[in-house]
């Protein structure tokens, strides 16, 4: 089972043609509680605005305001950002060094790319837990994806969807690897912990880059001892092997990986973790 970010949000089942199913591949749309705790709330990235007005910020501003020989005040972190990200698209997609390029140097990149992290992490990471709390249900439709599989395989049937192919974004899978406890540092990313947080686990650009992929693979070994050994899952992100979040062992036995994540699969309901929480309502006996 393989989750593409790509710009498409297309789902391939079994080589059929192409579905479009929104609810499962862009759940944060379909879910009230993330649009009005996190989405339309204006304070739910207080870190990220607060980080633009701190004083990592506010010294790139007069470095690129001397460089550019304009005044500070004409300047602001929001493009400051849109000259940085001219930089880095120009690289990465057309292997081009912008001008804009020559404005910043490495540390101004480090605190840049903090920036865009605090903005993930808040939105999309471990900021809410609805970030992803609200992505349950692709991660149970991938169990039961990889569940009929090894029935399949235990009745000597033929698989009948060996390869599935599911295309989201960025925004789909941050939250999946954060509801499975990947890349989850000690302390969480704020405005003011910038410096000690120069070696964190949660670097969006690392973790979901272009093109980024999370893919599940089922084994079946044939000759296994027991019928727990029978049937294993590796995982890989970026077409790298991905260590198991709770044990960083490569494989895991598939009886292991369900029971460690028991409690997503079972109890989580995306429409009840969905509902926002209704206000008590009162009434006055007369």
């Amino acid at each position: 089972i393989c989750l593409f970010q790509l710009c498409g949000l297309v789902r391939y089942m079994e080589f059929g043609p192409p579905t479009v199913n929104d609810k499962l591949m862009r759940f944060f749309d379909h879910c009230k509680k993330f649009l009005t705790e996190v989405e339309k709330n204006a304070t739910a990235l207080y870190h990220v605005e607060a980080f633009k007005t701190g004083p990592e910020m506010q010294n790139i501003l007069k470095k690129v305001a001397a460089t550019l020989q304009v005044p500070v005040n004409d300047l602001n972190a929001d493009l400051i950002q849109v000259a940085f990200f001219t930089c880095s698209f120009d690289l990465a997609i057309k292997g081009v060094k912008s001008p804009w390029c020559d404005v910043f140097d490495i540390d101004d990149a480090k605190v840049l790319e903090y920036l865009n992290d605090l903005k993930q992490y808040w939105k999309r990471g471990y900021g809410y837990t609805i970030n992803s709390r609200s992505s349950c249900t692709l991660f149970q439709d991938i169990f039961q994806h990889l569940d009929k599989a090894v029935e399949q395989k235990q009745r000597s049937q033929p698989v009948s969807s060996p390869v599935i192919l599911q295309f989201g974004h960025a925004e789909t899978l941050l939250p999946l690897l954060s509801l499975m406890g990947y890349f989850k540092d000690k302390e969480p990313l704020t405005a003011y912990n910038y410096k000690k947080q120069m070696h964190r686990k949660f670097r969006s650009g690392l973790i979901v880059p272009y093109a980024s992929n999370l893919i599940f693979v089922l084994y079946h070994c044939e000759n296994a001892k027991t019928p727990k050994e029978q049937f294993r899952v590796q995982m890989l992100l970026n077409e790298k092997v991905l260590p198991l979040a709770y044990s960083q062992e490569t494989v895991s036995f598939y009886e292991d990986l369900k029971n460690h994540y028991k409690d997503i699969l079972q109890s989580c309901q995306t429409s009840e973790e969905c509902e926002l929480a209704r206000a008590n309502s009162t009434s006055d006996e007369l």
